[in-house]
């Protein structure tokens, strides 16, 4: 863990830990390029500037990755980083920031990842315009979720529309166009790219559990896995990833230039 480029001390980790607050981005880095890099930088000055009221260099960002990664940057790695400042605890929240740039990374996953399996639940994240690190509910969500043997939770809002998984967006397949819940949501960065590449198939529309019966497929995107078949929600089943479109996003999230670290 590289904390603004060196290593980070415990004390700085006690403060992330204990006052818990922040925001992130998550990146699958390949070959030391990431699909949708700009798109990561963005949200991670967007969030800074809303959080701290600070300006957020990229290029610095972009620096301590390098830099994090060093001689594994032709690894396969799914690299985090996490925004926060040491010096604001519970009782101080409310000074001047100096938000730092904490980096940590792990090995990605290899192979195609598995369908998953959704149990519906009501919850709505707070600012879910943001990604923050305020993951107590989700991971309450997700807990309870596998606790009765499925792999992640979706989640429905007060009204009963949908809006997203625990950490990705989910989207459905109808008739060969891809259907986003128009819910407030947090847009990830495949989710983006998947828009922008498909933008005239590309329609959103308020869905309830009463929708899914009618959609031919569901998927989830999240930027460490990609494009990920959803097999079911509750009761509601789906043909796993066997579906043509389901195959059409994942070349196509596959073919989009990755930009260099």
């Amino acid at each position: 863990m590289d904390l603004n480029g060196v290593p980070a001390t415990l004390d700085q980790m006690k403060a992330l830990a204990l006052t818990n607050y922040g925001h992130f981005t998550s990146m699958l880095v390949e070959n030391g390029a990431v699909r949708g890099l700009s798109l990561h930088m963005d949200r991670l000055a967007r969030d800074c500037r809303q959080l701290f009221d600070q300006d957020l260099d990229a290029e610095q960002v972009r620096g301590y990755v390098r830099k994090a990664l060093g001689e594994h940057a032709s690894d396969r790695a799914v690299v985090r980083v996490t925004v926060f400042d040491p010096a604001l605890d519970l009782g101080t929240i409310g000074r001047d920031a100096q938000p730092q740039v904490l980096i940590t990374h792990r090995q990605a996953a290899s192979g195609s990842p598995a369908p998953w399996r959704l149990q519906a639940t009501a919850y709505q994240r707070d600012m879910p315009s943001v990604k923050h690190i305020g993951l107590w509910g989700t991971m309450q969500r997700r807990r309870a979720a596998q606790k009765e043997g499925y792999d992640d939770a979706l989640f429905l809002n007060p009204d009963g529309t949908i809006s997203e998984i625990a950490t990705s967006n989910i989207g459905f397949v109808r008739d060969g166009r891809i259907i986003w819940p128009r819910s407030p949501w947090l847009a990830g960065v495949t989710m983006t790219l998947i828009n922008q590449e498909l933008d005239e198939q590309i329609v959103t529309e308020p869905l309830t559990l009463s929708d899914l019966p009618s959609m031919d497929a569901a998927f989830a995107t999240n930027a460490a896995t990609g494009v990920r078949a959803v097999s079911s929600v509750d009761s509601t089943e789906w043909a796993s990833d066997a579906h043509a479109v389901l195959k059409e996003l994942r070349e196509l999230y596959a073919d989009i230039p990755a930009e260099p670290v």
